[in-house]
């Protein structure tokens, strides 16, 4: 019962969670297709997780993480969008295959658009 009901939630995600948001350079939004997963910059993310923060169905204080990749081959973002008491930021790290190489990091505020 507890796998469907997370499974419901993440379907109603994009339409409920944000609208659309801008954070930094990073357009967060849904597709036309409605198939329950966000689209960042127009693009499908390779992975997604859904968590709510405090309580089952608080819509305001919830956890989402994105691995999308980048127009480089073999670089991914590694993306957690957090949104508490109603407050959202997305972190996002430049992954690389390569361990060696430094790592990127950024925080940015988000803001609903439309």
């Amino acid at each position: 019962m507890r796998i469907k009901t997370l499974a419901f939630a993440v379907c109603l995600f994009p339409s409920v969670v944000f609208a659309d948001s801008q954070c930094g350079p990073f357009h967060l939004g849904t597709s036309k297709e409605d198939d329950g997963w966000a689209r960042i910059n127009g693009a499908k993310p390779e992975s997604q997780k859904f968590t709510f923060l405090k309580s089952q169905g608080d819509y305001d204080n919830v956890k989402m993480q994105w691995m999308v990749p980048t127009d480089a081959p073999g670089k991914w973002y590694g993306m957690d969008y957090v949104k508490k008491n109603g407050k959202a930021i997305l972190n996002v790290q430049l992954v690389q295959a390569n361990m060696n190489a430094p790592r990127v990091y950024g925080t940015y505020d988000c803001v609903k658009v439309k």
